[in-house]
């Protein structure tokens, strides 16, 4: 589903992906890990086109992506959903706005087909009752359900997580890495999650990432992982061990 080849993306005279090679099968969930400033976030960045490499090459869906322009990385974009580490909801909107907002920007749909798709996704995220409520009437983890539900209503092929679980309790730390793996695959999609939390990688990810300066040093399942000898793995290991 996603293939990066010898991806480089520097800022100024910092490199902080340097030459990365990764495939990404469809319909896995891959966790992404490393220290902060790895380049974790920016390999997001790459894949939806809001950053461009200095070099390399990046496959989406069989397709070429890393020279787009940005009409043509539209039809690309609708293919990614994105939650980000805050849930960014509109204040002024109800909670069924929310979820409608990108339906009605994206999409030519009738007012009952964006009803279907909006309660379809709620439920989804096993939220009921709270459309007509504002994002400052329900709980911050209710907010990052509701912002997964406005991601899957648009019905993406690749659902890429940024930090979904940073600012939350460890109750719905671990409803939210649930949801991540139900819905990955009851909707089928490949999905990327960006984190620190080897705890949360060892729970749901089919595969772990280990980047470290702007590198891969650790790829594989989560019983390999456990196995690594790498420095930077193994005090992720050590936390988890300790917590």
């Amino acid at each position: 589903m996603i293939e990066f080849k010898n991806l480089v993306k520097r800022f100024g005279t910092r490199t902080v992906l340097n030459g990365l090679n990764l495939e990404i099968r469809e319909g896995e969930i891959i966790f992404v890990l490393g220290t902060s400033g790895t380049g974790k976030s920016v390999l997001l960045k790459n894949i939806v086109g809001l950053l461009k490499p200095d070099e390399g090459e990046i496959w989406i869906d069989g397709e070429e992506v890393s020279q787009f322009t940005e009409d043509q990385y539209f039809p690309i974009r609708k293919k990614c959903g994105m939650v980000f580490q805050h849930p960014a909801l509109f204040d002024s909107l109800t909670i069924y706005e929310n979820v409608a907002f990108g339906l009605r920007r994206h999409f030519q749909l009738s007012e009952d087909e964006i009803k279907a798709r909006v309660g379809k996704a709620l439920n989804l995220v096993h939220i009921q009752g709270v459309e007509e409520k504002r994002p400052a009437q329900i709980s911050y983890g209710m907010q990052k359900r509701v912002s997964l539900a406005r991601t899957i209503a648009l019905q993406p092929k690749i659902l890429l997580f940024d930090e979904p679980t940073t600012g939350l309790d460890p109750v719905t730390t671990t409803a939210v890495n649930q949801l991540i793996q139900d819905l990955s695959k009851k909707l089928r999609t490949t999905s990327i999650v960006v984190s620190h939390d080897m705890n949360c990688a060892l729970s749901i990810a089919d595969r772990i990432v280990v980047l470290d300066k702007g590198q891969i040093v650790a790829l594989g399942t989560p019983d390999e992982l456990k196995r690594s000898t790498h420095p930077l793995v193994k005090d992720f290991l050590e936390e988890v061990l300790h917590a």
